[in-house]
């Protein structure tokens, strides 16, 4: 059964004269564990949108989207951030860190937010961090760290509390060429070895080298 599943999904938005306006026109698509998806599309296409609402941040309008297993219910917004919390891991080409807290405070407060605290948290953190190569870095504010080692922190707190989903917005967008694959090639490996669905949006032709499946996106519709 699949990890994450949308089915003829859409999305309306309300512009300012009241005109409603369809950003996803039915798109579908569904993941399983242990696999890497990417999806590409021009600016416009409704990939973010889609993200979103794969996400748990916004609800379709219509379809039907299943996250391990819970059916997305519209009409019940305030069950999205325990989905989130429990299901799903974000990564974002911005990193996103609090930059006053180090590494392993970064990583931890994620933990945090998701029920874990104290030592536990900690160690879990740690060993997070150790799985993306960062032992040496822990104590390190986000600016003491380079783009790479900033964007592994923003993964390893994606993965940290072990959810089957991980949502990549452009992770390689602010890294250079070979930072970046190298980035992508220790994603993919962590996803495979942990069993999780690794869906990344991106205009990155590096990522169609390590995607188990290439999908695209074009006037709000998802084809592969």
């Amino acid at each position: 059964m699949s990890v994450l599943l949308a089915e003829d999904v859409i999305k309306e938005f309300r512009e300012g004269r009241g005109e409603t306006v369809a950003v996803l026109k039915g798109a579908s698509l569904s993941l399983e564990r242990g696999e890497v998806v990417a999806l590409e599309g021009p600016s416009g296409s409704g990939k973010t949108t889609l993200l979103s609402i794969l996400g748990c941040i916004l609800t379709p309008s219509g379809g039907r989207v299943v996250v391990d297993g819970e059916t997305v219910d519209p009409r019940r917004p305030g069950r999205l951030p325990d989905i989130r919390k429990r299901s799903i891991g974000f990564v974002f080409q911005q990193f996103n860190l609090f930059p006053a807290l180090t590494a392993l405070e970064n990583v931890e407060y994620a933990l945090n937010v998701k029920g874990r605290k104290g030592r536990d948290a900690r160690e879990e953190a740690r060993r997070t961090l150790e799985s993306v190569g960062l032992a040496d870095r822990l104590g390190f504010l986000p600016r003491d760290l380079s783009g790479g080692q900033k964007q592994r922190v923003a993964i390893a707190r994606a993965l940290a509390g072990g959810p089957p989903i991980v949502l990549a917005d452009e992770p390689t967008a602010n890294l250079d060429s070979q930072v970046g694959a190298q980035v992508l090639e220790m994603f993919r490996d962590l996803a495979k070895r942990e069993n999780r669905a690794l869906l990344i949006v991106t205009h990155d032709p590096k990522v169609r080298a390590i995607a188990d499946r290439v999908l695209q996106i074009h006037d709000g519709r998802v084809a592969a």
